[in-house]
């Protein structure tokens, strides 16, 4: 959390603000959510807002800020058929999606394969620049 406070000048939320307390941050220009579990994509998806993520995507998605998703889950998970419900629900919504192909069950979470830079691919063309 130290380097990317250092990184951005600005703190690391994870939780609410309270009544009144002042935003932190400036508007965001784009959001990449990754690696997105198989937990937080249906949540978005649902508009479930429960937690400080998936309500913040769920704000920002009514503010018209580009956003994309690079999902990380294994292939039973996305064998759930809320899974393939909740990926047309954000392409509806303009959400980019990358192209992270599900890793075996019980295998590890395929990290090494992960595309952290196919986020910036994904949202440049919306930004006419490098996020």
């Amino acid at each position: 959390m130290e380097a990317v406070q250092e990184q951005t000048g600005h703190p690391v939320r994870s939780a609410w603000r309270t009544p009144g307390e002042v935003r932190p941050l400036p508007p965001a220009d784009a959001i990449a959510v990754a690696p997105a579990s198989f937990n937080t994509i249906n949540k978005w998806a649902a508009g479930i807002s429960d937690t400080l993520a998936p309500g913040i995507l769920c704000e920002v998605y009514g503010l018209g800020v580009p956003m994309a998703v690079l999902p990380c889950l294994n292939a039973a998970q996305a064998a759930h058929p809320a899974y393939a419900r909740s990926l047309d629900r954000l392409r509806e919504m303009n959400v980019m999606i990358g192209s992270y192909e599900p890793h075996r069950p019980k295998a590890g979470g395929g990290a090494e394969r992960f595309r952290w830079e196919e986020a910036l691919d994904l949202l440049e063309p919306r930004l006419g620049r490098r996020p």
